[in-house]
C-alpha cells in the first residue's frame, strides 16, 4: 500500500479557530503521470465531492492491488472555508463571506514571474524543459505571500497542483448535463476526458478572465510559450480541466459512483493506473468556444419558467423562457425571453424567483459572440 492521509492547516482567521485541508496521496511520489483531483472548491457543490468519496475507495483498491503506476493526489473537500460557511439555514460556499471573492478566481499568475528566470535555458530537449518549467513554477509559487486564510488556500491547492501532468476540478452548475471547460491549446487532446464522461458540451478558452483554478495550472505553458517564442520546444504539459458534474440537485450514489468510474478509466487510460479502460464512448458533442456561450439574463423581476429543456437545440431567436410577475395583471405578466445563437441549451438556473440581471440560461453556441468582453465566466 502506497496511500498517506495528511492535514494541511490553514492559518487561522480568528482567535481560537483552525480549519485544514485532507490531502489523500497515492504512488511513490514524484513518480510519473502525476494527476490531481479536487472537489468542492465551490463547497456547495456536492456532486464532485461525493464523486471523489466514491473514486478514494476505488483507489484504495487499486493501491491493495499493486495497480497505482504514477503519483496520484486527491483533495476530496477542498475549502473548508466555505465549507463553514452558512447564513440563515442556506450554506454560501461559492464566495468568500469575508468579502475575498469567488474561491475559484483570482489565483497567481505565475507565468509572469518565471518567464525572465528561465528566459536563455531552454534547450532542444521537451522533457529537460518541462521539468524546468515544473520546477520554476513551484519556486515562483513558494515566494508568494498571502495575507489572509482565502489566500492561503489557493497557494495550498495550487502548490499541491502546479507540478501534475493532469489537473481534475470537479464542479457543477445550477442545473445541467456535464459539461467541461479546457484550454484551447488542450483540444482535442483532452478529447477523451469529456467522451468518458460523456460531456454534451465542452467550451474552450485561452484566456477566460480571472484566472481561475484550471487556467492556473495549465496557461501557463502556453503563456510561456508566447513569452519566450518558439525556438525551443515547450509542450502543454498540464492537461488541467474543470468538469461540471450536472447541477446542485445531482447528488447520489449511482451517479457519484459512475463518475468515479470515469475518473479511473480516464487514469487508466492516461497511464497514471494500471487497467484496461475499454473503448472510448462516442462523442456526444463538439467543443465550442467560451466566448461563444450566451448568458440569457431576466430584464424584470419574477419566477423563470422554461419553455426549452437542457439539452435543446436552439435557434437564434427561438422562445427559451419567460420572467411572470404574478402581481401584474395577466395579460401583461410575461417578459419572454428568445435565443440570442444557435446552440445548445445547457444550463438552467436552480432558483426560480431572479431580480434583473440574474442568469437564467446558457447556449453554447459555435461563434464568438461580439463584444463578449474579457470576463467570460460567472463571477
Amino acid at each position: 500500500m502506497t496511500k498517506t492521509v495528511s492535514q494541511i492547516p490553514l492559518p487561522s482567521p480568528a482567535l481560537g479557530t483552525s480549519r485544514a485541508v485532507t490531502v489523500h496521496r497515492y504512488g511513490r511520489p514524484g513518480a510519473r503521470p502525476k494527476a490531481y483531483v479536487q472537489a468542492g472548491l465551490h463547497a456547495d457543490e456536492l456532486p464532485g465531492m461525493l464523486a471523489a468519496h466514491h473514486l478514494l475507495r476505488r483507489l484504495d483498491a487499486l493501491d491493495a492491488a499493486g495497480a497505482i503506476k504514477g503519483e496520484i493526489v486527491v483533495v476530496p473537500a477542498a475549502n473548508p472555508i466555505g465549507l463553514s460557511q452558512s447564513v440563515l439555514e442556506y450554506h454560501v460556499g461559492r464566495f468568500a463571506l469575508d468579502g475575498r471573492g469567488n474561491f475559484n478566481r483570482h489565483y497567481p499568475d505565475l507565468a509572469s514571474i518565471v518567464a525572465p528566470r528561465i528566459a536563455g535555458q531552454l534547450t532542444g530537449d521537451a522533457e529537460r524543459n518541462i521539468r524546468l518549467v515544473r520546477a520554476a513554477l513551484l519556486a515562483a509559487l513558494a515566494e508568494q505571500q498571502p495575507a489572509d486564510e482565502t489566500g492561503a488556500l489557493r497557494k495550498l491547492l495550487l502548490g499541491l497542483s502546479i507540478d501534475a501532468d493532469f489537473v481534475l476540478d470537479l464542479h457543477c452548475d445550477n442545473r445541467a448535463p456535464v459539461h467541461v471547460y479546457l484550454g484551447t491549446p488542450l483540444w482535442p487532446d483532452g478529447e477523451d476526458l469529456a467522451r468518458e464522461f460523456g460531456a454534451e458540451v465542452v467550451l474552450l478558452a485561452e484566456e477566460s478572465g480571472d484566472n481561475p483554478f484550471d487556467e492556473a495550472n495549465s496557461a501557463p505553458w502556453w503563456v510561456l510559450r508566447k513569452l519566450l517564442g518558439d525556438a525551443h520546444p515547450l509542450p502543454p504539459a498540464c492537461l488541467a480541466a474543470t468538469i461540471e458534474l450536472r447541477g446542485q440537485a445531482d447528488v447520489d450514489d449511482a451517479t457519484a459512483g459512475a463518475d468515479a468510474d470515469a475518473l479511473v478509466r480516464f487514469l487508466q487510460r492516461r497511464g497514471v493506473v494500471a487497467g484496461d479502460p475499454g473503448p472510448l464512448p462516442e462523442a456526444r458533442c463538439d467543443a465550442t468556444p467560451l466566448a461563444g456561450n450566451e448568458m440569457l439574463r431576466a430584464p424584470v423581476a419574477g419566477i423563470v419558467t422554461y419553455s426549452q429543456p437542457l439539452g435543446a437545440r436552439l435557434r437564434r431567436g427561438e422562445h427559451v423562457a419567460d420572467i411572470v410577475d404574478p402581481t401584474a395583471d395577466p395579460a401583461q405578466a410575461r417578459t419572454p425571453l428568445h435565443a440570442g445563437v444557435d446552440g445548445v441549451l445547457w444550463s438552467h438556473c436552480l432558483h426560480r424567483l431572479v431580480r434583473p440581471g440574474d442568469i437564467v440560461a446558457k447556449i453554447a453556441g459555435a461563434e464568438p459572440i461580439e463584444g463578449r468582453g474579457a470576463i467570460l465566466l460567472t463571477t
